[in-house]
């Protein structure tokens, strides 16, 4: 699989504070590539230094094998890029918006078609301050992707958003892929970047903590498994903390959440109460997950 994006010793500040320190990594051609961290955890400085709208002050980053400090010009032809905070004038019409962005590259694709496949063909001649939230996220995807580019970079896409509509981006990036283009996502939500992205680079405080496929992040750190269950009325000692699965128990009134390991760990949890005649309710299993790597790595919840 080639290399479309080469990071290597990447290195940006502002004044005393360190946005990006020591950064390096590839973006293979076809994955949807993840960049997750807090917000101020560098992601975007580091975005915009590969994009070519910031200037670095040292390292090295290529974008199809060349610097976008000094090809700016072929770098803008060949990608999209949706901006972390992006607007538009209010009263533009969506289908002057297209027309518009679509004048600025030699390669464009058929605006029609972009906002049929984006849910926006009855809105072509609305006016920007008209779209609801998530009709104005699907809008500055399809201007993203007017040029038909080799890679889109999608900053912070569902910031903002509400859960539906979110779910609805990431079908859009998942389709997007599909359809031959490289994705950069960065985000803030943990949960986003395991559904969708093929690897995540973990940031924090312009520094790299980890870089994988979400499934061997999570699986390398052999983290605990959880059960959470109510259990109105049960006694205070539990008949749990013999069983060679159990690790641990912490409980706050009738809720019980019980932490272990194995296949299996589930089942001798369920049988223990079960034969000590303890009624059960709620019962539900949790999978270790990013969140889970990104306490594990730094010690700390993720912040926002």
């Amino acid at each position: 699989m080639s290399v479309v994006i080469e990071v290597a010793g990447l290195y940006k500040s502002y004044e005393d504070v360190v946005a990006v320190d020591d950064v390096s990594f590839e973006v293979h051609e076809g994955e949807i590539f993840g960049m997750v961290g807090p917000n101020g955890a560098g992601k975007t400085t580091t975005i915009e230094c590969i994009e070519g709208l910031r200037q670095r002050d040292s390292g090295k980053v290529n974008l199809f094998g060349v610097d976008p400090d000094v090809s700016r010009a072929e770098i803008a032809e060949r990608i999209g890029i949706q901006l972390q905070e992006s607007a538009l004038p209010a009263r533009i019409r969506v289908q002057e918006a297209m027309s518009l962005f679509g004048s600025f590259y030699t390669s464009r694709a058929d605006s029609g078609e972009l906002l049929d496949r984006l849910g926006l063909t009855e809105k072509r001649s609305a006016a920007f301050s008209k779209l609801s939230g998530g009709q104005k996220q699907r809008l500055f995807i399809a201007l993203a992707l007017v040029n038909q580019p080799e890679v889109v970079f999608f900053d912070e896409l569902t910031t903002g958003l509400d859960p539906q509509a979110r779910r609805a981006m990431w079908d859009l990036v998942c389709q997007i892929r599909d359809e031959g283009h490289t994705v950069f996502l960065t985000t803030h939500f943990m949960e986003e970047a395991e559904r969708l992205c093929d690897r995540v680079l973990i940031l924090d405080h312009g520094k790299i903590v980890a870089l994988d496929t979400p499934e061997a992040l999570i699986s390398s750190l052999e983290m605990e498994k959880r059960i959470v269950l109510t259990l109105p009325g049960a006694p205070q000692e539990l008949p749990l903390s013999d069983l060679p699965q159990v690790n641990r128990i912490e409980r706050s009134g009738d809720r019980v959440v019980v932490y272990g390991h194995g296949e299996r760990f589930a089942g001798p949890v369920i049988t223990a109460l079960e034969r000590a005649e303890i009624d059960f309710l709620d019962v539900r299993t949790e999978q270790p997950n990013l969140d889970d790597v990104f306490l594990a790595l730094t010690g700390r919840e993720m912040r926002e």
